[in-house]
C-alpha cells in the first residue's frame, strides 16, 4: 500500500471552502477530506488537546 503524505490543513481547508462557495457538491468534498486526511489531522488534533489538558 502506497504511503500518503501527512495531512495539509490548507488544502482541506481549501477542499472545504470550495463546498461552501457551491463549487463542489457535498460527496465530492467528503472524498477529499478523506483522502487528504481529514481523520488523521483532527486525530493529531484530539491527542494534542488531551495532552495540554493532562498537563
Amino acid at each position: 500500500m502506497q504511503e500518503r503524505p501527512p495531512p495539509d490543513p490548507t488544502k482541506l481547508l481549501s477542499q472545504w471552502m470550495e463546498w461552501e462557495r457551491g463549487e463542489e457538491t457535498p460527496g465530492r468534498v467528503m472524498a477529499n477530506l478523506k483522502t487528504g486526511g481529514l481523520r488523521e489531522l483532527l486525530e493529531q488534533l484530539v491527542d494534542v488537546q488531551q495532552e495540554q489538558v493532562a498537563g
